[in-house]
């Protein structure tokens, strides 16, 4: 951008104090920078918490500050930063910033227009956990992130299994940026702003969501074959002992990874959509050989399975054993005749899913993520020139801007506070008090997503009271496994209308429910969003106000030579390298098994991206397209060592099946009661282990030495005394706790309400679920206003259940109604049954 040009971006002329230490606290402000905010980011007298060459990137278009808070002097600092602000960030554990002298509620009493947010590693009310020391991993670990890393890892017996990725950190940022701008774009209408918690136990549980949900009564159908062979030996009292080649025999053969010619392992994805499968074994040459042995597509695969023609239908996952080793064993074969990457280009031409599998430290260096800003360079002071993770969200007419950033630079306070006083912050005048009111009161938008990263932002967006109708074809594009089974995580909150958009009249109805809204929200590639006539210039002819946003697969702000290849979850760990970490090394790829892991986080993007673009309809009057991709959340779910410069240490954060932690003292240690914990401890905790009883002598034991002290010592007690023990001493450790023990001791029957009320962690009961199964999922409940409303959301109902009744409200008689169900042209349902058997 020239230097004479005013910037486009929609965050231009915020201004953001940033007290946040580790991860999630600075991101949101590093996320709140590159959208155009002013942050100054305040650390203590020795610098960061964290030593890291990540605070590069978290800090980047930060101006950073050393203020004592313990000092009457950096206490009267603090307070002149903060009465400049817009927004204040702060990420400790509840209570600290009031001791400190810094109690939002009082301020915000003097300066209601502010908006404060603190990111607490357990929630405030959590009576149980609020004074832990609550590190990335004591989260991890008393969320049930380690111990329910997929069916993969309970099969081979690793359990629990550790992973660097910071999850918690990453769900937590994405969250807490959307929040803090969902209330920015609200206090535009009202001058008044909200003070916000979002902790970082429940951020990970909603990350999780789609983990978490238990359906009573599960139909068959939907158990693959791990699953089963899992049920199996708990049955027959055999081990979990399966080995890594033993279990690529019970993966499906359209989700899983070959070896290719060079060497290389390439990770195919095609399972459950109508034609991805079929399109992916033509181009292998094997498609018709199979139909000829008995392969068929069944016409309507959500009928019930008993009333099938055939056994197997191409297109539906999971497969039938029988039919899996049959099409793997032809598979791999093929895959060898050429290398990954000619397969990555015959995939992605051919409009089907797959990857090759790759290193970070080749993701980072990739021709496609430099081409289209997935990865940047920024000349930083201490690091030199860095390749950092690109812009995470952008809007499409200021993304470029978001491509230089500038660099983290130190300093003085007085510096920083006239840099603050040159933008003084214009509100309206605040409205009357007219009760608890959501942020989104009145919006509406049309969700035309699939498969989970897009539908799950427009669920989300529900809870703060925006009307969500989900439009889906007539007839399904995926299996139900893709489509029900998700939506009853990512469908709550919304209204259901099935249209076959391909008709003129199923478009007109189309046209006018996007002439209805305010936000239209698609997961596609440009070519078929162009396809569909929602490019800028054709939505502005339907709807010159209407915020468009779209989310892919591989998309930057630019684009690259991979732009338009489709793809999901899984083909990103792949090509970013968390599969290859995740299991150890080219010959032994795992997916890192939480479904949808960075498609929530992608889900959160584009919620984050809708409210920037929302901001600045009111502040600014321009009308925005924020887009975001699966690609992009990759950087931030391994900002810890996703970055490169000159004379970079190896890449060797912990990887594969034996990893158990960080080193001798925060790794997993096995206990008297057949449990792990985890301990998380420092150098500097050392002395504080040595007064534990059971622990005496640690410092004195070397280095080398410490792993095997403790492990013997761990055996002495219950994981839950050593849990007690180590608490009372403000050391960080937690028993490794699973997901079913904390929906179990968490849920309650369903009661209308959200679950914020309900600590760190909320599951709700539905027995009267419309599908006709008892269901318990989690509450929507990380986002903790205390001004704005939060809403519980009504279950997902059936596809095509509103269909009749939205029509209606567009302006439709019944008799046109009817005459365009039997026509085909809009349907009321894809199935007899809610969830087909």
């Amino acid at each position: 951008m020239s230097t004479n040009q005013p910037s486009l971006l929609p965050l231009k002329g915020l201004k953001v104090i940033d007290f946040g230490q580790y991860i999630a606290g600075p991101a949101v402000g590093m996320i709140l920078g590159d959208l155009g905010a002013t942050v100054v980011h305040v650390d203590p007298p020795g610098g960061p918490m964290w030593v890291s060459p990540a605070n590069a990137t978290l800090n980047r278009n930060k101006m950073i500050v050393t203020i004592n808070l313990k000092t009457p002097e950096g206490l009267a600092q603090a307070m002149d930063l903060v009465s400049e602000a817009d927004v204040v960030i702060d990420g400790f554990r509840p209570g600290v910033m009031k001791r400190l002298g810094l109690d939002w509620s009082q301020i915000r009493r003097d300066r209601p227009e502010l908006v404060t947010l603190s990111i607490p590693g357990v929630a405030s009310n959590d009576t149980l956990r609020r004074d832990w020391r609550a590190f990335e991993s004591i989260i991890a670990a008393s969320s049930g992130v380690f111990t329910d890393m997929g069916l993969n890892r309970v099969l081979m017996g690793v359990n629990p299994s550790f992973s660097p990725l910071p999850l918690s950190s990453a769900y937590g940022t994405m969250l807490a940026a959307s929040a803090v701008v969902l209330a920015l774009q609200a206090r535009e209408s009202t001058g008044t702003g909200d003070e916000i918690e979002v902790p970082l136990a429940s951020a990970v549980m909603e990350g999780l969501s789609y983990n978490s949900i238990h359906i009573q009564g599960y139909p068959e159908r939907y158990k693959t074959q791990r699953e089963s062979e899992i049920e199996r030996r708990r049955t027959e009292g055999l081990p979990m002992n399966v080995t890594y080649e033993e279990l690529q025999e019970f993966l499906d053969p359209f989700y899983r990874s070959y070896k290719c010619k060079d060497g290389r392992m390439f990770y195919v994805v095609c399972p459950s959509h109508k034609h991805h499968a079929k399109r992916c074994l033509k181009v292998l040459g094997i498609y018709d050989d199979l139909v000829a042995e008995g392969l068929s597509e069944e016409e309507d695969t959500y009928l019930p399975v008993s009333e099938w023609r055939s056994d197997v239908s191409l297109g539906v996952y999971p497969m039938p054993k029988l039919w899996a080793d049959r099409i793997a064993a032809r598979m791999k074969e093929v895959f060898l005749t050429r290398t990954a990457k000619e397969w990555e280009k015959i995939f992605g031409r051919g409009k089907f899913p797959g990857a090759p599998q790759r290193w970070l430290q080749e993701w980072i260096n990739d021709d496609h993520a430099e081409t289209s800003g997935l990865m940047i360079e920024v000349n930083d002071a201490e690091y030199g020139v860095m390749t950092q993770p690109g812009p995470m969200v952008w809007l499409t007419e200021s993304g470029e801007e978001m491509l230089a950033p500038t660099p983290r630079r130190w300093v003085g306070v007085e510096d920083a506070l006239r840099a603050l006083r040159r933008m003084p912050t214009k509100l309206p005048r605040p409205t009357a008090s007219r009760g608890k009111a959501g942020w989104l009161d009145g919006v509406r938008i049309l969700d035309m997503c699939n498969v989970i990263a897009g539908p799950h932002s427009a669920s989300y967006l529900s809870r703060f009271g925006a009307e969500v109708i989900k439009i889906d074809p007539a007839k399904p594009n995926y299996d139900c496994w893709n489509t029900v089974i998700f939506s009853l995580s990512h469908g709550r909150g919304k209204r259901s209308i099935l249209a076959d958009i391909s008709s003129s009249e199923g478009r007109e109805v189309f046209e006018k429910l996007v002439a209805s809204v305010d936000i239209i929200v698609w997961n596609a590639p440009d070519r078929q969003v162009e396809a569909i006539g929602l490019d800028a210039e054709s939505l502005k002819k339907l709807n010159p106000d209407a915020i468009f946003c779209q989310l892919d697969c591989f998309s930057g702000v630019r684009n690259g030579p991979r732009t338009n290849y489709l793809g999901y979850d899984d083909l990103v760990q792949a090509t970013t390298g968390i599969m290859l970490r995740f299991g150890g090394g080219m010959d032994t790829p795992e997916e890192h098994a939480h479904v949808g892991t960075i498609d929530v986080m992608c889900g959160f993007g584009a919620a984050l991206g809708i409210a920037a673009a929302l901001y600045q309809k009111l502040k600014f009057g321009r009308i925005g397209r924020p887009r975001t991709s699966l690609s992009a959340l990759s950087g931030l779910a391994q900002i810890p060592f996703c970055y490169d410069y000159e004379r970079r240490p190896l890449f060797d954060e912990p990887s594969g099946r034996e990893a158990n932690g960080f080193g001798p003292l925060e790794r997993f240690y096995y206990t008297a009661s057949d449990r792990f914990i985890l301990l998380c401890a420092t150098e500097a905790d050392l002395t504080k282990l040595n007064a534990v009883e059971g622990l005496e002598g640690i410092v004195d034991v070397p280095p080398d030495e410490r792993a095997a002290f403790l492990a013997t010592a761990f055996m002495s007690a219950r994981a839950e005394d050593w849990t007690e023990r180590l608490v009372a001493a403000d050391i960080g450790a937690t028993v490794c706790e699973n997901i079913e023990s904390i929906r179990s001791y968490d849920s309650r029957p369903a009661d209308g309400k959200p679950g914020i009320d309900n600590g760190s962690y909320a599951f709700s009961v539905y027995e009267d679920h419309p599908s006709g199964h008892v269901i318990t999922q989690l509450d929507p409940f990380a986002i903790r206003p205390v001004d704005a409303q939060i809403y519980a959301l009504e279950p997902a109902e059936k596809f095509g259940a509103s269909t009749r009744s939205i029509l209606q409200d567009l302006g439709y008689a019944e008799a046109e109604i009817d005459r365009m169900i039997q026509g085909g042209q809009v349907s009321e349902s894809w199935s007899r049954e809610y969830l087909p058997s």
